[in-house]
């Protein structure tokens, strides 16, 4: 039976050894290095809707606190989705989730007839099933000159990347971006679609029917690889800066 400078001990060990571990400690730094990095998302969303130049309609799917990035959008016409998973309070439009939303859009239960958005901000379950379903609902519903704009599109390891939003006891010290970068990367690869991933912010994800943001993906990885996807971080979410978008964006204006 240990004794309990034995069990202290052994703690003490562990602690340490954890770390130094160096998938620990290059997690904590890539942590602190992405936290740090601007401009966030509602700045992105903001310079897209003020670049459209008219009254926008503008929709954010998973809102969680509003005070985080949708009451700091200006747009003259705003909608929240969120079923209210993790804020018990939810004050938002649509108590929902985005599948039901859409349905409910689909079928004329709310909103009005025809209506389409200008922007779609989706940030709601980071799964790539989820995404991709997130991502088609909205392009029925986006105008032809709107976009959608994606959160943690670029997480900075695998275990930033896990399926499993409750482990915490990983590198990534309880962030959490889950799989949507799968999702963002199916979509880069179609034809018909323009795209690019803002460097700020988790990977800001953006997406437009008309305007060439950026062409196709050539990146092979047909089986989603993270460390596949870390060799073509660059080419599969065609990452740029916020200037680089920013300059991009206004070479379409008249």
């Amino acid at each position: 039976m240990r004794s309990l400078y034995e069990k202290i001990k052994f703690r003490y060990d562990l602690g340490n050894s954890l770390l130094n571990d160096p998938f620990y400690k290059d997690g904590v730094q890539k942590s602190f290095l992405e936290i740090n990095k601007f401009p966030l998302r509602f700045e992105v969303i903001n310079y897209i809707l003020k670049f459209l130049d008219k009254e926008t309609n503008y929709l954010e799917i998973g809102v969680r606190y509003p005070e985080a990035n949708f009451d700091k959008i200006i747009s003259e016409n705003k909608y929240s989705v969120d079923p209210g998973s993790e804020n018990v309070l939810n004050p938002v439009d649509f108590k929902v989730t985005s599948d039901d939303f859409f349905n409910q859009l689909r079928t004329g239960i709310i909103l009005k007839e025809g209506i389409k958005f200008d922007v779609i901000f989706i940030d709601g379950l980071h799964l790539a099933d989820q995404v991709e379903r997130d991502v088609i609902n909205s392009l029925e519903f986006l105008n032809e000159d709107g976009f959608i704009v994606l959160h943690d599109c670029n997480p900075p390891t695998a275990f930033h990347a896990s399926e499993n939003y409750f482990y915490r006891m990983s590198p990534s010290g309880g962030n959490w971006n889950g799989t949507t970068w799968k999702a963002f990367f199916k979509f880069r690869q179609l034809n018909g679609l323009f795209s690019c991933c803002v460097d700020s912010d988790w990977g800001i994800g953006i997406i437009s029917k008309r305007l060439n943001l950026g062409t196709p993906s050539q990146v092979k990885n047909p089986y989603f690889e993270y460390n596949l996807f870390d060799e073509n971080r660059k080419e599969s979410l065609n990452l740029i800066s916020y200037e680089e978008f920013k300059t991009k964006l206004n070479t379409f204006k008249n």
